[in-house]
């Protein structure tokens, strides 16, 4: 099936690349690139709200992520600490659903107990859903929804013939979302980084060498605007 991709994407995901090269160019600590791109992000939702798109996706911290400077994890957790108290209660008045997405063992009891609470009072008149990749892995997300499947099929309740695409689908963080259609990367990688492995089978890519604290909203509507261009045939002619 051909679908022409002359509107705006419904779902972005975007993988927030670049805060500690762009730290390191300016003689800072990475800490101050992962505050600038922090902040950053308030900006492109605000962006996401004017463009009319329902949701968007970022990539906040990966499982991997912790191989990383205990002192650089640490500022990373601190910071997402201010900014969700900081901006939860100012993006539910605009609309914006938040949902976490990813293992919730591992983090400490502060950042549980945020996460929790922004779960519990969220927004109800969903203008944008955010949905936030915090310590998550695309292949440990595939690995849990094979282990429950594999329970279900070993305890007879449910048929092999019965495990679909649709069934793998409703096991994932990303249940109650649609795939993305367009997925951005800053900083010039050319790589999907175990993000959303399953979700992206179709998905648009675009790539800028942008880091992500300098990308604006006019960085977003430059990737919207080639979207807009692009055909989806989804393995279709």
């Amino acid at each position: 099936m051909e679908k022409k991709t002359d509107h705006i994407p419904d779902h972005v995901a975007i993988i927030m690349d670049g805060n500690g090269r762009w730290a390191k160019a300016r003689g800072l600590p990475r800490t101050e690139g992962h505050r600038v791109g922090a902040n950053r992000v308030r900006e492109i939702v605000y962006a996401c709200l004017d463009l009319g798109i329902s949701y968007l996706t970022i990539y906040a911290f990966s499982k991997e992520n912790w191989k990383r400077p205990k002192r650089e994890v640490s500022g990373i957790m601190k910071l997402a600490e201010i900014f969700f108290r900081g901006f939860f209660n100012e993006l539910k008045r605009k609309g914006v659903h938040f949902v976490h997405l990813g293992d919730k063992e591992g983090l400490s009891p502060s950042i549980l107990k945020i996460i929790n609470t922004m779960e519990r009072n969220n927004a109800e008149e969903k203008k944008l859903v955010l949905s936030v990749a915090f310590n998550y892995s695309g292949r440990s997300e595939l690995t849990g929804v094979l282990r429950r499947i594999s329970e279900l099929s070993a305890n007879g309740e449910i048929e092999p013939d019965h495990i679909t695409e649709q069934l793998i689908s409703n096991y994932l963080y990303t249940r109650e979302l649609p795939d993305p259609d367009l997925l951005i990367r800053t900083g010039g990688e050319s790589r999907v980084s175990n993000f959303l492995l399953w979700q992206i089978a179709y998905t648009e890519i675009w790539i800028t060498d942008t880091l992500w604290p300098d990308f604006t909203k006019e960085t977003l509507l430059q990737a919207v605007d080639d979207y807009k261009r692009r055909e989806r045939r989804f393995g279709g002619l």
